[in-house]
């Protein structure tokens, strides 16, 4: 399928895997609390199996999200990012609307993502605590890349 895009000028959202700019999503990713340290490798081979999705004023890439996904039944919501000095625009919802639209992720049976301090950004669209958390299983380690 080609890359899926969304404007609202200046700014445009595309799918596009050769859009991404991997050194400015990689050093906001090494910085974030969930990825702290994350090597650059890491980054490119986990944006590369997912469906990327990066926000643009202009030709500057400013916010990125990515969604691991079989395009069937599931996807996981991962990595969205949004550059400081572009926050407070409501470009955070409107990427997430844009991720909630993509024709390859309609008619999913579950959409899952794991957020510290943005519950009230994913509630926007459509997004609850899970009802049943005790079917759930992990195994997470927070640490990984302070290790290696």
């Amino acid at each position: 399928m080609p890359p899926h895009a969304a404007t609202r000028p200046p700014y445009l959202i595309t799918t596009d895997p050769d859009r991404l700019d991997l050194d400015t999503v990689w050093g906001w990713l090494r910085q974030a609390y969930w990825s702290a340290g994350i090597p650059r490798e890491t980054v490119a081979r986990a944006f590369a199996h997912s469906i990327p999705f990066s926000l643009f004023d202009q030709d500057r890439q400013i916010g990125c999200a990515r969604v691991v996904t079989d395009r069937a039944t599931f996807a996981y919501v991962a990595d969205v990012f949004i550059a400081e000095s572009h926050r407070g625009r409501g470009l955070s919802v409107w990427m997430m609307e844009v991720v909630r639209a993509h024709p390859e992720l309609q008619g999913l049976r579950r959409w899952l993502l794991g957020t510290r301090d943005a519950h009230g950004l994913y509630a926007k669209v459509g997004f609850r605590p899970v009802a049943h958390p005790e079917i759930f299983m992990e195994i997470h380690r927070p640490d990984l890349y302070r290790e290696s």
